[in-house]
């Protein structure tokens, strides 16, 4: 599958490990853009892809999914929140 998935999260670390599981099986890119979590969010979420960037939160949802659309590598995005 030629698909980016773009996550963006902040202090999700009760939510993101589940939304990552029902990933881990697909054939996608999974691309995390962290807003400022002073939780475990990043530290789980890079057991299950490399693709961890931060993202200043700007107050700005579309800001943040465009960034993390500049780092998807796939074809095509589909963007998620973490929760």
């Amino acid at each position: 599958m030629n698909l980016s998935v773009c996550i963006i999260a902040k202090n999700e670390e009760k939510h993101i490990e589940k939304c990552m599981q029902c990933l881990s099986d697909k054939e996608v890119q999974i691309v995390v853009a962290d807003t400022g979590s002073t939780d475990k969010t990043k530290e789980i979420a890079k057991k299950y892809t490399e693709f961890v960037y931060d993202f200043k939160w700007i107050d700005d949802f579309s800001a943040a999914r465009n960034f993390s659309f500049s780092k998807a590598t796939k074809d095509y995005c589909l963007w998620l929140d973490a929760d």
